[in-house]
């Protein structure tokens, strides 16, 4: 009573040969619909290079006041002054795209009608800014 076990998977497709349409490595660039999704796709580098930043930062002041100082002077360097400013536009870029797609993925209705997509993202949009003054307001 033996069984056989077959080494490669057995399938409809196997022995068959897959036509795959060559694509150029620069394919984002023929759209500004592609151009600008690859574009946003690549702001979460700096968005997590910034959050890493963070939490270093968080790190640093948990380790004492002159380790603080160390990541301020740090900080304070020409080249973490201009990755902070690019980061913020990117962030920045991330932030409010992602926000324009909100209504897209969140459908509100008030009984049969279907609230308009501008008033979903402002919504949202005036969120963001009411917890942006709310934050200020506690760092400032």
């Amino acid at each position: 009573m033996g069984f056989e076990v077959s080494s490669a998977p057995q399938g409809p497709t196997d022995g068959l040969k897959l036509y795959r349409r060559p694509m150029s490595f620069w394919w984002w660039l023929e759209s500004r619909a592609y151009f600008t999704f690859i574009v946003r796709e690549l702001t979460c580098l700096f968005v997590g290079a910034y959050a890493v930043l963070t939490l270093m930062q968080v790190r640093a002041l948990g380790a004492g006041p002159e380790a603080y100082a160390t990541f301020v002077d740090l900080l304070s360097t020409p080249g973490c002054i201009v990755f902070s400013a690019v980061a913020f536009l990117f962030i920045l870029y991330h932030a409010v795209t992602w926000l324009q797609l909100v209504p897209t993925t969140l459908v509100v209705r008030l009984g049969e009608q279907r609230v308009p997509d501008r008033v979903i993202a402002g919504t949202f949009f005036a969120g963001w800014v009411v917890a942006s003054m709310v934050v200020a307001f506690i760092v400032l």
